[in-house]
Formats: structure tokens, C-alpha cells, sequence
């Protein structure tokens, strides 16, 4: 019988040989092509800039980048088949932030747990949301809005993406005594249609949707959501910068792989990505130029940034005192 002693190479061998195994892998990484889940359907933000991204990453990894389309269930679905994927590195994805964050507290049976699920790439960008109304309104401001909302009682309507971005709204509303309602839409393009027929004059969403309407005077810009300006629109100024206190919205999309996906992968995935989005040319075309806000970075920051915005999204259910479906 061996003795302990005896053993002891044997099982530090035993040890050591995955991580020479990851090692190795990480090193012939990639030798097929990866296969890239978006939450969205084709034509959609993510989609768009996933496709982007990915002819970028197939140059500069050698192997191409498909991109398979999983929208629907407020994102759910797409998340959901990115955690179920293989941690082998060929998968990666593009997630907004609220299936990532918001949609735990809201959710009751979600199907899986996306702090232990998913393993952080990079952040890629922000997006710009702005509370824009037909410019039919005669309204120039938010205080505008909302004298006008209360002189039309009940007949104002308003539309946005998410119900995060709905609770803004509610909690602007409840603030200053506004009087509108919400309406559900399908797409990007019905809801600009909506507002520029009327129908639903107001809304709060992501400025590329509206950039063109806003520059030829069909809409008009009153404030930008969340913490920061518009690069496109930058004499818009914040909601916060006009003393309103409503929500704090940051949207974001990031990259992610499946958790497991070996470091050396991972790091390697956001290192190329970070590159890409920090090119000038990349990004004024992809990025700025789309009304949003660059923001790569690494996958621990990416991971920090994450915890703060999950932990400010349950204090916000619960205090805004959702239930959950």
C-alpha cells in the first residue's frame, strides 16, 4: 500500500491537470465559429450592434460570429438560453440590464439565477433615455407637461419600454401631481408612430429611436432620464439637473458568457471587446452616432457595476411595492 506521502504527487497532479486543461483550451481558443444570443429580435438594438461587434471579434479571432436571435419574455428567454448554454466559450451574449437585474424582484418563477448563471464579459454601452412629447403639445418643458397634463385630465397618454422605466414615469406623476397614463406597444416603431400621430404623445425612450424626429422639430426633447446627457443632444439637460427627484434609470447592454466559461477565455473575450469599442472609428459609428454612451470595461468592474445596480433595483421594487407576477 502506497502511503500518504506516496500519494501526494498523485493527487496534486490530479489538482493542477484542469487547470492545464483551461490553459490549453484558452490557447487554441477559437477553432469553431461562436454563436452569439441577442434578447432581441433581428433588426433590433442588440442585434444590430451584436453583428457589428461580432465581424470585428471574427477578425480579430479568426472564427466567425453567429448570431441567434432570442427575444421575448421581457428578455427572460434569451438570458435564460445563455445561462443554459455550454461554458465552453462559444457562447456569448448581449443582455440588457433588466433580466440581469430588475426582473428577480418582479418575477416569481424566472427559471434561473442570473448572478449565479451568467459570468460578466464587459459592459458595452449605456443608453440614453429621453422623455421626448409630439411637438403638436406646445410644451417646452416638464413643467410644461405637466400643467398641460392637468388642464387635459385623463386624456394624456405616455409610453416607454420596461416597467422600470414606467415606475420613473409613475414616480415623476406622483411627484408633481401629473395626470397620464401608460399604454403597452409592440416595437421601437410603433411607438414612434404612436407619438407622432398623437395617439400617445408622450413617451420616454431610447433617443436613436427618435434622433431624426427631434432634429427635423416633429418631437420635442424635455429631458434625458437617467444620470447623464445625450452625446447627440447635448443641451438637453438631465431630470435631475431640473430638480426633479423621479427614478434613477441607467439601461445598459453588456456582454456575458455562461458561468464557468474559463477565465482565461473570458478575459481574453473582454480584452478584444474592449479594444473594439474603444476603437474612434467603431464607436462614433456603432455607438455615439446611436445616441448612446460607450462604456467597456473589465469583468470584475463589469460584475461591480452589476451588484449596485441589482441592489438598487430591489430597494426599488420594494419600495414602490410591486408585486410579484
Amino acid at each position: 500500500m502506497r502511503s500518504r506521502r506516496g500519494l501526494a504527487p498523485l493527487f496534486a497532479a490530479v489538482l493542477i491537470w484542469p487547470l492545464f486543461a483551461a490553459a490549453g483550451a484558452a490557447q487554441d481558443y477559437p477553432s469553431r465559429p461562436i454563436r452569439a444570443i441577442t434578447t432581441s429580435s433581428a433588426g433590433g438594438l442588440s442585434d444590430m450592434f451584436m453583428r457589428a461587434l461580432g465581424e470585428e471579434l471574427r477578425l480579430r479571432l479568426g472564427q466567425p460570429v453567429v448570431v441567434e436571435n432570442r427575444p421575448g419574455g421581457a428578455m427572460n428567454v434569451g438570458t435564460r438560453a445563455c445561462i443554459e448554454a455550454a461554458p465552453d466559450g462559444y457562447t456569448i451574449c448581449i443582455i440588457h440590464n433588466e433580466p440581469v437585474t430588475f426582473n428577480q424582484f418582479v418575477y416569481r418563477n424566472l427559471g434561473f439565477d442570473p448572478d449565479k448563471g451568467l459570468q460578466p464579459v464587459s459592459n458595452l454601452f449605456f443608453l440614453t433615455q429621453m422623455l421626448i412629447v409630439n411637438s403638436k403639445l406646445n410644451v417646452k418643458t416638464v413643467d410644461d407637461l405637466v400643467a398641460a397634463s392637468k388642464a387635459k385630465a385623463g386624456t394624456l397618454s405616455y409610453l416607454t419600454a420596461s416597467p422600470a422605466l414606467a415606475l420613473y414615469m409613475e414616480s415623476l406623476k406622483a411627484e408633481k401631481g401629473a395626470d397620464w397614463v401608460r399604454v403597452p406597444f409592440k416595437g421601437g416603431g410603433d411607438a414612434v408612430n404612436a407619438v407622432m400621430n398623437g395617439s400617445t404623445p408622450i413617451a420616454l425612450i431610447g433617443v436613436g429611436n427618435v434622433s431624426g424626429q427631434l432634429t427635423s422639430g416633429e418631437m420635442t426633447a424635455l429631458a434625458v432620464g437617467n444620470e447623464m446627457r445625450s452625446p447627440l443632444f447635448p443641451g438637453v439637460p438631465t431630470i435631475a439637473e431640473l430638480g426633479y427627484k423621479g427614478t434613477p434609470s441607467r439601461d445598459w447592454y453588456g456582454l456575458f458568457a455562461p458561468a464557468g466559461t474559463p477565465q482565461a477565455i473570458v478575459e481574453r473575450l473582454s480584452a478584444e471587446t474592449r479594444r473594439i469599442v474603444g476603437d474612434p472609428a467603431f464607436r462614433d459609428k456603432y455607438i455615439v452616432s446611436r445616441g448612446l454612451v460607450p462604456a467597456a470595461d473589465t469583468p470584475d468592474e463589469f460584475a461591480a457595476l452589476i451588484r449596485r445596480d441589482r441592489a438598487a433595483a430591489q430597494q426599488l421594487v420594494k419600495d414602490a411595492r410591486i408585486e410579484m407576477r
